[in-house]
Parts: structure tokens; sequence; C-alpha cells
């Protein structure tokens, strides 16, 4: 106790010499200055006086310490930072070393043309007959899709509907299957795997690839040469270990979309006249192809309104709000056509 008392006196002492050694600098100044000032007034009434009469009041030195925050280095880092903070504040980007040239802005600014300009020939000119802020009816729709085609071959009529569903919610997951009364227009390659005592009736029904083995041998080499993959119940414990191969790419059977089936022949049928699976992605839309230009505005309204009717009757329970929230229509490289909701 004895000890930090003494300590504290000590410190005390030089603190008290250094105020007095720099009032005392501050005094003198202000003689020189002819100030009317005295050692009874407070050091900070000195050096007010002082600023008054323009002259800066004498500053000590800073202390420097060897190491630590107060260090010749530590201070010199701390006021770079605070020259660099004050050159972001105003904006200054200009480089501070004269190895290296300020970067000016060269040129005027580029000019971004519009999307449709950007677009090809061909997209420009069929777009003319869209007008992008009018809502069509689903058969004014399809008459102008089948007119609105870019490409050289025959392409697809697609319906793009943005659902009000959380596909995160196992009840709100919409995935069904549906007969178009006209088809796709695509050649659809179907493969049974089922006992050899269902092979002949698949073939019947136009299965392309009927087998069971053979099916398996194929899918081990990686090897798939089908669009549609039909199994009988039974023999879907065999297709576990390919699930990486054909989940990805929608092949896997599934009683949903009809290709888990005890009437394989009926399934390849199906199939083979136009049944197609849809399902909502990640960000809550619904894709599906209805036909192709080539069908005419009336065979692809059938086809539309098969879809919408099947759509319809997935709708949820526990939806909150609408659940169709925008439709619209597009060949497959085509502009897209806003169409009135068909489904409520």
């Amino acid at each position: 106790m004895l000890g930090d008392s003494k300590n504290y006196r000590l410190h005390h002492r030089k603190g008290f010499t250094k105020t007095m050694a720099k009032k005392a600098d501050l005094l003198e100044k202000a003689a020189e200055l002819k100030l009317e000032v005295t050692d009874k007034n407070t050091i900070a009434e000195i050096e007010a006086a002082i600023a008054e009469a323009g002259v800066s009041a004498p500053t000590q030195e800073k202390t420097v310490a060897k190491a630590g925050k107060r260090s010749e280095k530590a201070l010199a880092e701390a006021e770079e930072k605070a020259e660099k903070e004050a050159r972001k504040e105003a904006g200054d980007t200009a480089p501070q070393s004269d190895d290296v040239e300020a970067s000016t802005a060269k040129g005027p600014k580029p000019v971004v043309r519009p999307r449709i300009e950007r677009r090809g020939k061909a997209y420009q000119a069929v777009a003319k007959h869209v007008e992008s802020d009018k809502v069509y009816s689903l058969a004014e729709a399809l008459e102008i899709a089948t007119k609105t085609n870019p490409a050289k071959f025959d392409a697809s009529v697609e319906i793009h509907v943005r659902l009000g569903v959380d596909p995160r919610q196992a009840d709100q997951n919409i995935r069904a299957t549906v007969s178009l009364p006209n088809g796709t227009g695509k050649t659809v390659r179907v493969a049974v795997f089922a006992p050899e005592s269902e092979h002949a009736a698949a073939k019947k029904a136009g299965a392309d690839i009927v087998g069971d083995e053979e099916i398996i041998k194929q899918l081990g080499n990686g090897e798939i040469n089908f669009d549609t993959l039909v199994a009988t119940p039974q023999y879907m414990p065999k297709l576990g270990k390919f699930a990486r191969l054909l989940g990805p790419r929608g092949l896997m059977p599934n009683p949903k979309s009809g290709t888990v089936a005890a009437d394989v022949a009926k399934a390849v049928t199906e199939a083979k006249a136009g049944k197609v699976e849809y399902r909502v992605d990640k960000q809550a839309i619904v894709h599906l192809s209805v036909g192709k230009v080539s069908f005419g505005a009336e065979k692809l309204v059938e086809n539309a309104q098969a879809f919408f009717s099947s759509l319809q009757s997935q709708k949820p329970g526990s939806i909150k709000g609408a659940y169709v929230r925008s439709t619209s229509i597009s060949t497959t490289q085509g502009p897209g056509i806003k169409v009135e909701n068909v489904v409520n």
C-alpha cells in the first residue's frame, strides 16, 4: 500500500510539472502578443486568447512509444487510414501513387439498346404480331402462337403457368399427368420393364423396348434409349439402384405419372397417345408443351383446355390467395404472349 501511494504521488507530481510548463509557454507567447492574461487565468482561457489573436498556440510533440498503439508505425498507419476514409467519403478514387496514372472515363457512356433490338431479325419480325401490354384470350393467344415461330423447324407450343403455391409444402407440390386429345406431336419411345408374361401384350400395344434382364444390363452400362419407362409394381425394387441415373432425367417410373402399372399394355397405349406428366418447379411455375405449330389453333386449344382442366383438379385445399397468378404462351424460340387466367 505504501509503494502504491508513493507511485501515485510521483505520477501526480510529474503531471503537475508538465501542466505548469505548458502554462508558462502559453504565458510567454501571450506576453509577446501583449495580451492581458496572467497566471491566474486557466490554460484554456490563455489558449482562447491566443487563438483570437490569430496565432496558433504552441503544441507539444506527440509522445511516441517504442511499440503498441502509440508507436511511430501504428500512428502512421492510423493517419493513413484516416486519410483513406476521408477520400472515400469525398468520392476521390484517384490513385495516390505517382507510378499509377489516374483512370479517367474515355469516350461517351455506352448506350444500351432495348432487348427487342438485340434479338435476331426473324424474332423481331414475328414479335410485331404481339402487343406486349395486352392480355389475350386462350384462343387468340394460340392463334397468334402459330404465327410467331421464328425457327425454321416445327416448334413446340408451350404453356407457362405461375402458381400461387409453395412447392416446399408436400400438399402444394403439384405433380400430375394429362392425356392430350391430339397428342404432343413428338415420337415417344416407350420401354417396358416387366415379367416375360407381359412382353407380348406390351409389344402389341406399341412398346419400343421390352425386357427385364436386358433393360437392367442397359441401365448398368448407363444406356438410355427411351423417353418413358413403364414398370410393373413387383419389378420396381430392381430399379432402386438406378434411381440416380433415372431420377434426375424424370424417367423413374412413378404411380402418379401412370408409369407404374399392372396393366402395362394400357400404360403403353396412353404414353403413345400423348399422356404427359407436368409438375411445378422450384419457382412455382408449371411448363408444358401442348403440341406443335403445325397442329393449328383448333387442336392446340383442345390440348390446352385438357391441360387446364387437369391443373384445376390439382388445386390444393390449403392454398391461400390466388391459385394461378399468371399464364403465358410461346413457341420454342418465339415471344411470350400474355393469356387470361383460365384456372381460378
